[in-house]
């Protein structure tokens, strides 16, 4: 089995989010697709709780098929991809680990725990944004990563986190999840 792990903030989980996962369990390159997003613990500007973002994930992603949402960092042990990847390595036995990010990651790739080894020991999946060229990500990273350059016009969280101050709304992020967003006082 081939089972991608999405980690990532999540701050807030938004459609493209979901379409990449989507995407790569439709066109056959993954069987699953386990969203982690990253615990109270990670030092990020504007992180809501852990609680609100998995909430948000598991309302986005509304059972979907061969699509899970874990809870794993929300435990301090695991908050490094390595520690996360291991620990799916080990639970899914033979079966073929991939990492999903987006290419924003590989930016600073080689200044992750043990990213020579998550090179080694996994495959990683890179989303291409329009505004990073490939040329600027270190040549050893770029050699070992499945690269989908597929999802013109992207959306981050960051920019859906201004229009939610701004505008008080955006069609970025599905239905449900912006009325949780907005009956939590969530970024407004």
């Amino acid at each position: 089995m081939r089972i991608g792990i999405f980690g990532g903030c999540f701050n807030p989980p938004h459609k493209k989010h979901k379409e990449m996962a989507l995407y790569l369990i439709k066109n056959n390159i993954l069987d699953k697709v386990i969203y982690v997003p990253t615990g109270d613990y990670y030092a990020k500007k504007d992180l809501i709780s852990f609680k609100d973002r998995y909430n948000m994930l598991k309302i986005m992603l509304n059972n979907k098929k061969n699509i899970e949402v874990s809870d794993l960092a929300q435990d301090c042990t695991f908050q490094y991809t390595y520690d996360v990847l291991n620990y799916f390595d080990e639970k899914y036995k033979n079966s073929q680990i991939y990492f999903i990010c987006g290419i924003d990651n590989l930016l600073e790739f080689n200044t992750w725990k043990n990213y020579k080894e998550i090179l080694r020991k996994f495959k990683l999946i890179v989303i291409g944004r329009d505004d990073i060229s490939l040329n600027n990500i270190d040549k050893k990273i770029v050699n070992d990563v499945m690269f989908f350059d597929i999802f013109r016009n992207p959306i981050s969280s960051t920019e859906v986190r201004r229009e939610l101050k701004e505008f008080k709304t955006t069609n970025k992020v599905d239905k449900k999840v912006l009325k949780y967003i907005k009956n939590n006082n969530l970024y407004i």
